[in-house]
């Protein structure tokens, strides 16, 4: 059974579709074990306090630099044995040192179709403005893992959501969520604590 660090920012949605998924046997050997939050005001951690799950706060403000917050990170999660580290709207970038220890065991969820809309600036409600704007007429979500450029890591699973006429990002936003980030998210978790991931270069395979 492997330990699950869940990494979270703010409300927790993704986090709560992985207590949902983990309560309902749908993540096979894994089991969250941790949580940690970048700033004290996230929702996220309520949901973890009520699941019974650990919890510990790390706030980004607090430090000049992420190889600074690297290491508080770092510190704080050495002794928790964590085989997988879960980033569902974690807001800050992780530094190298921290990357470089959990290579290829650090995964991250993406609201659109990775290499659209991806990279530094790109996160959040962001993300949908920019749909919004390009006139696309389909969007979604990507579960990938984590490397040192920003949304550059081997993808694991995708999957599509239509853009609607009329949309704001807000209404966007909680479609691609609920029909692609909630979904996807598990499932590449237990496909890694499964054991299912083969990683060549840059893709992945699902055995």
């Amino acid at each position: 059974m492997l330990n699950i660090g869940v990494f979270v920012s703010g409300g927790g949605t993704n986090l709560q579709a992985l207590i949902d998924a983990q309560n309902r046997g749908e993540i096979k050997n894994g089991k969250i074990t941790f949580v940690l939050a970048s700033n004290d005001n996230a929702y996220a951690l309520k949901r973890a306090e009520k699941a019974g799950i650990p919890s510990a706060v790390v706030s980004r403000k607090a430090f000049n630099s992420k190889e600074d917050y690297d290491k508080a990170v770092l510190s704080v999660i050495e002794d928790k044995h964590i085989d997988l580290i879960v980033l569902a709207g974690f807001l800050s970038i992780l530094g190298e040192e921290l990357v470089s220890k959990y290579r290829n065991k650090i995964i991250n969820i993406h609201p659109s179709l990775i290499p659209l809309f991806c990279g530094d600036g790109f996160y959040g409600k962001k993300v949908h403005t920019a749909v919004l704007e390009s006139g696309v007429k389909v969007t979604g979500a990507t579960a990938h893992f984590v490397n040192e450029i920003t949304d550059g890591g081997a993808i694991i699973l995708q999957k599509a959501v239509p853009v609607e006429q009329g949309d704001t990002e807000d209404i966007l936003q909680y479609r691609v969520m609920r029909q692609a980030e909630w979904e996807i998210l598990p499932k590449a978790v237990s496909l890694f604590c499964e054991g299912r991931i083969k990683i060549n270069g840059n893709k992945t395979e699902i055995i």
